[in-house]
């Protein structure tokens, strides 16, 4: 297998604020001379308010290494809340910018892989079939995986090893996130998991204004989360949470269309955090504002 590292982006964080937000503790490519892997350690300031986080083309791996912190982010508008703790992997999906923000403490560390676009390229042509799934993916690291863990710990510190361990370590990181992580069958799942689907969907329905995640879904189903994820979008064409977010929608268009309560009081029975979530994402989902819904 032959990787072309010229294919890896090596400015990542272009339009980034770099020094108002971290500082770089170690770089593969200044200190260890990589050109086949870039592996940072960073310390984070306790606060960020509204940062902007530029889409990459490379797969970029997370690990924070200490301090705790809650977090929002933004995807074109859709807000997701989560928590920065310690051992807890995060994957980026490549090419999609993000809005950050978070409070946390001053013990803020991570360690951060960026795995190139082209050695992933690589690793699917040579395993065949389409190219990966990186929000299933990304969903199904979320909910842990220890050699990720480890293998982003060991990289951060990788002492005295040369470019080859690291084109190395870069194609095993690859081929592992693409099997372990992001492979996509096609064709409809089994009578089996069809049925698993069903009662996925029944919990979804049943849990409609409560903040629900992937792995509550996947634990009552009794999947894992990449498992839960893949045959839920074989069955219904859509992710478990864009399919959570299309009921909620549906079930504020019933409020506004039956009852005169206000957008405050219709959010949270729908399961959005506020007015103007729920007026974001009506909007994404029906193409006008609740306001313009209920006139009409």
């Amino acid at each position: 297998m032959v990787f072309d590292s010229a294919r890896f982006d090596l400015r990542p964080y272009t339009g980034f604020e770099t020094d108002r937000f971290v500082r770089r503790t170690f770089c593969s490519w200044e200190h260890a001379g990589w050109r086949s892997l870039l592996v940072q350690r960073f310390e984070h300031v306790p606060v960020a308010e509204d940062m902007a986080l530029p889409g990459t083309a490379d797969l970029h791996l997370v690990l924070p290494l200490s301090g705790r912190a809650e977090l929002e982010t933004r995807e074109g508008g859709r807000a997701v809340r989560g928590r920065w703790l310690p051992g807890r992997a995060e994957l980026l999906v490549p090419q999609r910018p993000t809005v950050r923000s978070y409070r946390g403490d001053a013990e803020m560390r991570s360690v951060q892989v960026h795995i190139p676009g082209g050695t992933v390229g690589s690793v699917v042509a040579e395993l065949g079939g389409d190219g990966p799934d990186f929000e299933a993916m990304a969903a199904s690291v979320a909910a842990g995986d220890p050699l990720l863990e480890q293998a982003a710990r060991t990289l951060g510190a990788p002492g005295s090893a040369d470019d080859l361990y690291a084109e190395t370590a870069a194609a095993f990181l690859a081929t592992h996130l693409v099997t372990r992580h992001g492979r996509v069958r096609a064709g409809r799942p089994p009578a089996r998991e069809d049925a698993r689907v069903r009662a996925a969907v029944a919990y979804l329905r049943e849990r409609l204004a409560e903040p629900v995640t992937l792995a509550d879904v996947a634990a009552e189903v009794h999947l894992s989360v990449f498992h839960l994820v893949r045959v839920f979008r074989a069955a219904t064409g859509q992710t478990p949470r864009r399919f959570l977010t299309e009921l909620r929608v549906e079930e504020a268009k019933r409020l506004l269309r039956t009852t005169d309560l206000a957008l405050d009081r219709i959010a949270p029975r729908c399961g959005f955090a506020s007015p103007g979530a729920l007026s974001t994402a009506f909007v994404r989902h029906t193409g006008i504002r609740p306001s313009v819904y209920r006139n009409s």
